[in-house]
C-alpha cells in the first residue's frame, strides 16, 4: 500500500511481458522499472516474476497479485480522467458571497441567464455584508462593493462596474423644497442618514468644480440599510446620497430625480473577488466573466443617467 508507483509499473510489467518494453511504454529506463519491481517484491516479500534470460511470466502469487493491481491502475486512470474534465469544463457547484444590496437587486436576477448558459453549473450563493474569508469559509468567488485598497493584498480583484452615487428626491419634494445647485444647500433640506458608517454618514463629500467639499447634512429619518433608505426616498419627504445601482431605473423613469449634477460624489467600484490561483477553475472564470459583461464598464443601470 505504500508502494503504488510500484504497482503500477509492477501490472505493465506484467502485461508486456518483458521490462525492456514496459520500460518503453512507460518512458522509463529499464533499470528504474527492474528496481521498482524489486522493491516491490522485497516490501511483499514474496515473488512476483518468473525470470529467465528469454522469458518472464507470473508466479502464482504474482498472477493473483496482478489482477488487484490492474484495477488500482484502471480506477487511477478513471480517476484522472475526471480531473481532466472538470478542469477543461464548465462545470460542478461554485460558491459565491455577495453583498446583500447589489446581490440581491444585480446579482441573483442575472444568474438563471448564467445557469441556462452553463446547465452542469449550480451556484451555492451567500448573502452578507461582512467581508468573508474565502480561503476558511471555502468560497471560490466574493461580490464586494468596496474601495480597491479595501479589499486587501492577497486577493484578486476584478472589476465588474463602478459605482455612482447621486443625490436624489423625487420631484414632489424639489417643487416644494426646492432644488439644492451646490452641495452646501443641502444644509437647509431633510436629508436621509445613513447610519452604517458611523458619523461619515452626517457628512456627504463631492468632487466639484473647486475640488473635494465635504458638507454637513442632517434629517428626521436615520437607517443603516441603504435598500430601506431607496425605498424611504421614494416616500417623498426627504433627500438621499444612494448608489444609482438602486435609484437607476427610478431616475430612468422620473419617479426620482437626481441634483448637484455637476458634482459627483466619492465612488467605490463593485468587485469579484477570489484567491490568486495559476490555475483558476473555469466555472469560476466563466462566472466572473459572465459578470463583467453583464454589469460594466458601462452598467445598464447608469443608462441616459448623464
Amino acid at each position: 500500500m505504500n508502494d503504488l508507483t510500484g504497482m503500477a509499473i509492477f501490472a505493465r510489467v506484467a502485461e508486456a511481458k518483458s521490462f525492456s518494453l514496459a520500460a518503453r511504454r512507460l518512458n522509463l529506463s529499464k533499470s528504474v522499472v527492474s528496481k521498482h519491481v524489486a522493491k516491490l517484491e522485497k516490501s511483499l516479500g514474496a515473488r512476483l516474476l518468473n525470470r529467465t534470460t528469454r522469458s518472464l511470466s507470473l508466479t502464482e502469487i504474482g498472477a493473483a497479485f496482478y489482477e488487484h493491481c490492474a484495477r488500482i491502475v484502471e480506477e487511477a486512470e478513471k480517476a484522472e480522467l475526471i480531473v481532466g474534465g472538470f478542469s477543461s469544463a464548465t462545470r460542478g457547484v461554485i460558491k459565491v458571497n455577495a453583498s446583500v444590496e447589489f446581490g440581491t437587486v444585480h446579482v441573483a436576477p442575472a444568474l438563471p441567464v448564467f445557469l441556462a448558459k452553463y446547465p452542469e453549473v449550480s451556484i451555492d450563493m451567500t448573502l452578507s455584508d461582512r467581508f468573508v474569508d474565502l480561503a476558511e469559509e471555502g468560497y471560490d468567488v466574493a461580490i464586494r462593493t468596496a474601495w480597491r485598497d479595501e479589499l486587501g493584498p492577497n486577493l484578486v480583484a476584478r472589476e465588474l462596474a463602478p459605482i455612482h452615487r447621486k443625490a436624489c428626491a423625487t420631484p414632489d419634494y424639489f417643487e416644494r423644497h426646492g432644488i439644492p445647485h451646490v452641495p452646501s444647500d443641502l444644509i437647509n433640506h431633510n436629508c436621509l442618514i445613513y447610519t452604517r458608517g458611523g458619523a461619515n454618514g452626517e457628512w456627504w463629500r463631492f468632487d466639484g468644480p473647486d475640488g473635494e467639499i465635504s458638507v454637513p447634512v442632517s434629517g428626521n429619518l436615520r437607517m443603516n440599510d441603504n435598500e430601506a433608505l431607496w425605498r424611504a426616498v421614494l416616500g417623498g419627504v426627504d433627500v438621499a446620497l444612494l448608489p444609482t445601482f438602486l435609484i437607476g431605473e427610478d431616475l430612468q423613469r422620473g419617479a426620482l430625480q437626481a441634483t448637484l449634477t455637476d458634482y459627483t460624489a466619492l465612488e467605490r467600484s463593485v468587485y469579484a473577488v477570489y484567491l490568486p490561483s495559476r490555475n483558476l477553475s473555469p466555472k469560476v472564470r466563466a462566472f466572473i466573466d459572465f459578470l463583467i459583461a453583464r454589469f460594466g464598464p458601462e452598467p445598464y443601470w447608469d443608462e441616459n443617467l448623464s
